[in-house]
């Protein structure tokens, strides 16, 4: 074990500088084209494929696999890009093992699904590399739609309302576009900057253009984007971290998971990154795993995830909690933070009290356990900021602190449509429901905006 690795409190360089590559190498290689005509032969075509009534995008998949299978990876990503633009990131981070290939077929009878995912992921790669554009843009309408965020959901949107003819505005706080595909999920599950690449692979259809640095609220209103375009889609992220509400939260080497991994994320020398020696992360979700993970391939010695619940209540699939566990993160459930530990101001442990349910509530026992922790990652869940929405202008009817939307994506203001994260039910951690948010608001607001189809 690396000398490095038992340097006290929260430190960069625990390993040796050439170990970092190969621990954020790609989770799942890329099938080479043998590997992927051979898999395919493995899919039973099914007439009524539960696997596509599985996919939120609803991409069909024994198409698709069929196409590969015939030696056409092109066709088969044309059918994948047709439903769902953002396939690619999609076959990389979907967690297809709770989704199309929990329902496969062969999964039910064998317990070994056909590998879905990883069989998008050869077709995109290759109509990548080719930069083969299976959508033309159509004749210009004239119309302008301004979206807000350069997500998941704000790019499906841009690239269908494109597509039709539209000239299509993204407005984005962040320096660069792609939202959690390129902040927010774990390095080694998009590798070589493929993010950024299908953004590029996005806008090459034309007719978009996106201002960075730009926030609602700051730089712009939701009225003047409403007064200055033909319609608008909101596709923001979740902006807020939820706070532990106890003692000690503001000591030195508490942080937010989603910042921790933002960093990861941009950091070109990832030996430069400080991490604990005994990390703890507060959550049961993709976010609590993907940094307890990307701990561990920092260097921390221990790390170790709680969560007030038990295993089954985790929103990251067993899968998930399987790859923490074969990296070395111990998981702890039924247990909730209570106070930081801190000695003057800075984290040395975290006491939790160990929980029940009582009565359908979870309530806390009065038991408690302190761990060691020099650093503390918080991934307990994300809050939509709806105080940029109203600067001015009419306001948008909010539920359960998200924006209200009809089954079309629409929302209580005129002219304004919104999906992903930032509307009420938003499948959270999806990218592939957001995507379909995105591609369905935009066929709604080509409806609205022409008629009967032609503008």
């Amino acid at each position: 074990m690396a000398a490095g690795l038992f340097k006290e409190g929260i430190a960069p360089g625990r390993l040796p500088t050439t170990q970092y590559a190969d621990n954020f190498s790609d989770l799942h290689p890329p099938l080479d084209r043998h590997e992927a005509v051979v898999e395919a032969d493995r899919c039973y075509f099914c007439y009524d494929a539960p696997c596509m009534q599985a996919c939120p995008t609803s991409i069909d998949i024994p198409l698709f696999i069929r196409q590969i299978a015939t030696g056409n990876p092109l066709g088969s990503a044309k059918t994948i890009l047709e439903q769902n633009i953002l396939g690619g990131m999609c076959a990389r981070v979907c967690p297809t093992e709770t989704l199309c290939e929990e329902v496969c077929v062969r999964e039910v009878a064998e317990g070994k699904p056909v590998q879905i995912g990883r069989l998008q992921r050869y077709a995109t790669d290759v109509a990548m590399a080719q930069d083969k554009q299976f959508f033309p843009r159509a004749a210009p309408t004239g119309k302008k739609i301004a979206v807000v965020g350069a997500g998941p959901a704000g790019l499906a949107c841009a690239h269908r309302l494109a597509v039709k003819g539209h000239d299509v505005t993204i407005y984005e706080a962040k320096p660069k576009a792609g939202g959690l595909n390129e902040y927010g999920i774990a390095a080694y599950k998009s590798v070589d900057g493929f993010a950024q690449a299908e953004v590029d692979y996005i806008l090459a259809v034309g007719g978009i253009t996106i201002q960075n640095g730009k926030a609602m609220g700051r730089d712009f209103t939701l009225a003047e984007l409403t007064a200055s375009h033909d319609a608008v889609f909101l596709g923001m992220g979740l902006a807020g971290v939820n706070a532990l509400g106890g003692e000690g939260e503001e000591a030195q080497g508490v942080r937010d998971a989603v910042d921790f991994i933002a960093e990861l994320r941009q950091a070109s020398d990832l030996s430069s990154l400080p991490i604990g020696r005994r990390v703890v992360v507060l959550g049961g979700g993709m976010t609590a795993i993907d940094a307890a993970v990307q701990a561990k391939l920092l260097g921390a010695e221990e790390v170790t995830i709680c969560y007030r619940r038990g295993k089954e209540s985790m929103n990251a699939s067993t899968y998930e909690q399987d790859l923490a566990a074969a990296n070395g993160v111990t998981i702890r459930h039924w247990m909730q933070p209570k106070r930081i530990v801190g000695v003057n101001g800075v984290t040395v442990g975290i006491e939790l009290e160990y929980t029940a349910v009582d009565g359908g509530r979870l309530v806390g026992t009065g038991e408690t356990l302190t761990l060691a922790a020099d650093q503390v990652f918080k991934a307990i869940g994300q809050s939509f900021d709806a105080a940029p929405l109203n600067g001015s202008g009419p306001s948008v009817v909010l539920e359960k602190g998200r924006i209200k939307v009809d089954e079309e994506g629409r929302t209580s203001m005129s002219k304004v449509w919104a999906g992903g994260d930032c509307v009420v039910d938003a499948r959270e951690d999806l990218t592939v429901a957001a995507v379909a948010a995105g591609r369905d608001a935009a066929e709604s607001i080509h409806r609205t905006l022409t008629a009967n189809g032609r503008a």
